[in-house]
């Protein structure tokens, strides 16, 4: 069975930073994507980042430049570095995992900027 917890959300003023931890646990071998992903009020849930098993990385257009995602697999964390948030950034986050064609999410952790 596989879990995911994230942590790291919270409040903060818009040009700040907040760092999101996803913590993956059970079984996980081969390849995986996990990624990022978040939802505002009213709206669809949208891709933030994404990273592979081998390291590759995606980012949407609206966080290229300010966020970045990254992983240790020795402690099964993936980790989204927030950088000069705006209140447009304001969602729950996801964390998200795909292994063996099955997706895995997390219960989300909500981020707020004030302006």
């Amino acid at each position: 069975q596989v879990h995911l917890v994230e942590s790291g959300g919270g409040l903060v003023q818009a040009g700040g930073s907040l760092r999101l931890s996803c913590l993956v646990s059970g079984s996980i071998f081969g390849m995986n994507v996990m990624g990022w992903y978040r939802q505002a009020p009213g709206t669809a849930r949208e891709l933030v980042a994404t990273i592979t098993s081998s390291g590759s990385t995606n980012y949407a257009d609206s966080v290229k430049g300010r966020f970045t995602i990254s992983k240790d697999n020795a402690k099964n964390t993936v980790v989204l570095q927030m950088n000069s948030l705006k209140p447009e950034d304001t969602a729950v986050y996801y964390c998200r995992l795909i292994i063996a064609r099955v997706v895995y999410w997390g219960q989300g952790t909500q981020v707020t900027v004030s302006s």
